[in-house]
């Protein structure tokens, strides 16, 4: 941390931190939009493996 940009006297978590309500509802829904992209690619990954498998299974010895 530089201490050019905080004050040494007062660590960073005892500052009080005010955000507007606008701002609180856009970052919850950044949030949640993150976490449904995630989850998303999540189960696209799942069904390509299965698939993978599905298809290696029935290959022939």
């Amino acid at each position: 941390m530089s201490i050019m940009t905080h004050d040494p006297e007062r660590p960073l978590a005892a500052r009080a931190v005010r955000i507007s309500d606008a701002r609180k509802a856009q970052l919850e829904r950044i949030a949640f939009q993150t976490l449904g992209l995630l989850s998303m690619g999540s189960v696209l990954t799942a069904l390509i493996t299965l698939r993978a498998a599905i298809h290696i299974w029935h290959l022939p010895a």
